[in-house]
């Protein structure tokens, strides 16, 4: 599909829409494309810990989403 097709499809879709909160939080989706274009700069804190997240993986300490799964079924009582 080519952009002019899609940007038709989604002025069609948008046109059927008569959710005003919907529209809204599109609108929101929109102007935040326009407007986001700053690089997100992390604090030292949130270095430190995406650091050891990255540690972590590459020593194999995280769970598959399987055993995530199964975790959460088994606090849940399931």
């Amino acid at each position: 599909m080519t952009v002019t097709e899609l940007k038709k499809r989604l002025i069609g879709k948008i046109n059927q829409i008569e959710n005003n909160e919907l529209l809204e939080e599109m609108y929101r989706l929109i102007a935040n494309e326009e407007t986001d274009i700053s690089i997100y700069e992390l604090s030292e804190e949130q270095i430190k810990a995406v650091e050891e997240g990255q540690l972590q993986y590459k020593n194999g300490e995280f769970l598959t989403e399987e055993q995530a799964n199964k975790d959460i079924e088994e606090w849940l009582g399931k």
